[in-house]
This record gives structure tokens, sequence and C-alpha cells, in this order.
């Protein structure tokens, strides 16, 4: 994917992955000349740990960002893990790189805080597929159901939702449901129908899920099995369910780079959004880590959303205290309550 700059906005460009073509245009933080002026730092990595100190930030990142901005970040991790930690902070300043939802969340947990996102823009095809006036309607037609919503979602979505869950603890929470208590789930069928068969429970999925998730490759995973045969396929939950058949391992990013690290296996096939090999190479150097392949001959299992976060616009975010995360006080107060009932189950 080639990325160009029109009139102060970043362009993404792609000829071999269509469904990033209602993605292309992202309005930047800050006009791009900035990230390359006069004013801007030699040494990004000293003048954020500066910033920090300064406004007494914390910086947290998830695994799918680039890797400068998860060397530079004071905690990295998962959406669960990012939850605890946003919820645990002194911080006064909380810059979240990440995407949308997960930037709001920190800001539910945190209302008196300020809460920085690099880019406004870096939102979530997941989070996109599940409308808030649909998903009402979608609710009121199922009122005895109980709501349980994964974290991927926009805060209008979790201010409708009883529980909110993550990749990591979805399976447990749905266990600690009555039986008889008819649940619907989402946004994300396949994590859905992961946890239906971990579980045995009957879930009222919603058709959502994420595109990057989407794109690997059922045939190209098997090619690469057989060019690989010691390796170990490790998955994340969002996989389509013909790709995750194929997984030795099914798990979420924290858990995913924790099997690396024990396994007696020295080689892995990848199946979610590459930026955790980084963690991984890290965690296991004497390891092999191949990303499962997309569809298509591009970078289609990157996501497009998480790239635009940079180390750049991470300093212009600290540096002008913007663009700053605000929530409407019913809607924030509405979704605290779900998060807050699965920290505690959790």
């Amino acid at each position: 994917m080639k990325r160009t700059i029109i009139d102060g906005r970043t362009v993404l460009l792609s000829q071999s992955c269509p469904q990033f073509l209602d993605l292309a245009v992202f309005t930047t933080t800050r006009p791009h000349q900035n990230f390359a002026s006069a004013d801007q730092p030699t040494d990004l990595f000293d003048a954020i740990q500066t910033l920090k100190r300064e406004l007494n930030a914390v910086i947290l990142a998830h695994y799918y960002q680039d890797p400068d901005i998860q060397d530079v970040a004071d905690y990295l991790g998962d959406s669960l893990g990012l939850s605890q930690q946003a919820a645990a902070t002194k911080a006064d300043v909380i810059v979240f790189a990440g995407v949308h939802f997960m930037a709001e969340t920190a800001k539910i947990l945190n209302p008196d805080k300020l809460v920085l996102l690099p880019d406004l823009a870096a939102g979530c095809s997941l989070a996109d597929s599940c409308p808030p006036a649909a998903f009402a309607a979608f609710k009121a037609e199922h009122p005895d159901h109980l709501v349980i919503s994964y974290i991927n979602c926009t805060a209008e979505i979790k201010a409708m939702s009883d529980i909110i869950c993550t990749s990591s603890n979805a399976v447990k929470i749905v266990q600690q449901i009555p039986a008889n208590q008819p649940i619907i789930f989402a946004p994300d069928r396949n994590l859905g129908r992961y946890v239906m068969q971990q579980t045995g429970r009957e879930l009222l999925l919603w058709q959502g899920s994420c595109m990057v998730h989407e794109t690997f490759s059922e045939k190209k995973l098997v090619q690469l099995q057989v060019q690989h045969p010691a390796a170990e396929v490790i998955a994340h939950p969002e996989c389509e369910p013909a790709l995750l058949r194929h997984a030795d391992y099914i798990g979420s990013t924290t858990a995913l780079l924790s099997y690396a690290k024990t396994s007696s296996r020295s080689t892995f096939i990848v199946a979610t959004e590459p930026g955790i090999i980084h963690q991984m190479q890290k965690a296991a150097p004497d390891k092999t880590f191949i990303p499962a392949p997309p569809i298509n001959q591009c970078a289609c299992n990157e996501c497009p959303h998480m790239r635009l976060n940079t180390l750049e616009k991470l300093y212009w975010a600290m540096k002008n205290r913007a663009p700053e995360i605000t929530l409407p006080e019913p809607t924030r107060l509405a979704a605290l309550q779900p998060i807050q009932r699965m920290l505690a189950m959790s």
C-alpha cells in the first residue's frame, strides 16, 4: 500500500486490495509538512521521553503498532491489558497509541484525564461494522437477551451493552453467565463462533468482522505449512473459521506471544496482524516467525488504521496536547458500567 499527501491529507492507495479503497482518505492530526519541519527534534525518542516527564504522561500501545512506537511505550499489550492499565494509571495524560475505540475506553475510565490519540482517523473496521442505530434496533428485537460486546466497538455500542469482553477473557466471561440466559454477542461473528465452540453456548451473533483477519488466505497458509512442516500455526480468534481449523494454538495477541515464547517449536506461522511479531522476535530471538499471507499480493494483513499512528504523530500529539478524545457524559457513564463488570469478572 502506498501513501501520498494531497492538500494536507494522507491518502492510501491500493490496486491489489479493493476492500481498502473505501478507506482511501484519512485526515492527519496535523498538517503533514509539520512532521518534517525544522522545529521537529532530530531525536524523537529523547524528545518524547522529555514530554512524558513534563506532562506526567503514560504511553499505552497496542501490539499492532509500528515497532518504533512499541519501543517507546510505557505499557504494551492487548485490549484487556490496556484497559487494565488505563484503569490503574496515576498519570495526568494518557497517550494512546492504538485505534479510536481503545482511546475511548481509556477516556471512559478516566474522565478527568487528558487522553490523546496520535491520529483521530485511526479507526477500526470491526467497530465500524456495528452502527449504533442498527444495533439498537437489533437489540430491541431481543429484549430478553444479555448483551456481551467485544471491546472492539464504539462507546455508543458499549453504552448499549451489559458486559464488555476481550479476546483474552470472552470465553471466561460467557462461562460465568447462567446457562438459561440468552446472549447477544457483538460485534465480531468470528470471535463469537469461537466462544460458542469453547463454551458450548448458543449465542446470537451480530455479523461484524475485522477486515484484516478476513484477508488471510487458507490456500497460501496450507502452502506455507508444506514448506515449513515443523512450524506451528498460531492464530487470533478473529480469523475466519476456515483458517482457524489449521491452527495449532488459538488465542489473543498476548496469549499468542506467551505461547510462542514457551513452545518447544522453533518456527511459527502467525495468523494475526504482524505487528505482534516485533515482540515475538524480541522475546524469542532464536525462533522464526512467519506472517500468515493475505489473499492478495499486498500488505493487507497490516491494519491500515493502526499504521496511521507514527512516532512523529505521537510526538506532535504530546507537544500540542491534541487531538484529544472527548465523550458526552451520559454515553461515558453508560459505557463505564459494562467495562467495570468486565474488569471485575476478569
